[in-house]
């Protein structure tokens, strides 16, 4: 059996234990992401790890009355992985799974938050809602400045993400004011094994995470410009 068709195997069990004892729409729409899914793997844009996520919170959104979109492009840069529509609102997710580049091996505490930080920037000025998704053995490392209203930031926190951010990604840069206005509004932690999506404010999130010693709030006052890009 080639990957590819392992790829849809695994989407069809896990479309079989998301959809016992759900209505027929959302069954429908389901193998209709679930079709996309299977066509994107074809041409090697998507992998069964991140997949799995983005179908189960899906199914979690459907179920709340959104209309879902996967793999959605926001413009030429950004391609959002759900895109959801309830109303006149819209909720964009971005699944995260942990995963570090071997280039990023020495510093992944760096990188992660970087990276947490931009798609927090770059992708909340396109929604009304932004969310991130997460595995239940994964704990995110964003900083604490992100999840609070943009009201209650400071100039110095916001260079300091600025920095931070700069340090790996400039194709373009984050601006002050992008900085200034992002706002992450929910988590979705994502059960692929018991096809379950929690949904946890982020700063009781992460002031959960910091109780239990597991994280603290990640913002190093000087980050290295190794890896930047």
């Amino acid at each position: 059996m080639s990957s590819r068709q392992e790829f849809e195997e695994d989407l069809t069990v896990l479309l079989s234990r998301l959809t016992t004892g759900s209505d027929e729409h959302v069954t429908n729409k389901l193998n209709i992401l679930k079709d996309r899914l299977v066509n994107l793997r074809k041409e090697n844009i998507v992998k069964i790890n991140h997949s799995v996520m983005e179908l189960a919170c899906a199914k979690y959104l459907i179920e709340k009355g959104y209309e879902v979109q996967i793999e959605s492009q926001l413009n030429e840069i950004l391609t959002c992985d759900l895109f959801a529509m309830k109303g006149l609102g819209n909720l964009i997710v971005e699944v995260e799974t942990g995963f570090i580049p071997p280039e990023n091996a020495l510093a992944p505490l760096t990188y992660t938050s970087a990276r947490l930080a931009s798609k927090i920037i770059r992708y909340s000025s396109f929604a009304g809602k932004f969310a991130l998704g997460v595995p239940p053995h994964y704990i995110l490392p964003f900083s604490r400045v992100l999840a609070k209203p943009p009201r209650n930031r400071g100039d110095r926190e916001i260079l300091q993400i600025k920095k931070l951010c700069d340090a790996y990604y400039q194709k373009p840069p984050v601006t002050f004011e992008e900085i200034k206005n992002a706002r992450i509004h929910e988590i979705y932690i994502i059960d692929v094994d018991h096809a379950k999506v929690q949904e946890i404010d982020p700063e009781a999130y992460l002031k959960r995470a910091m109780q239990r010693g597991i994280v603290y709030d990640y913002m190093p006052a000087e980050v290295s410009g190794e890896g930047a890009k």
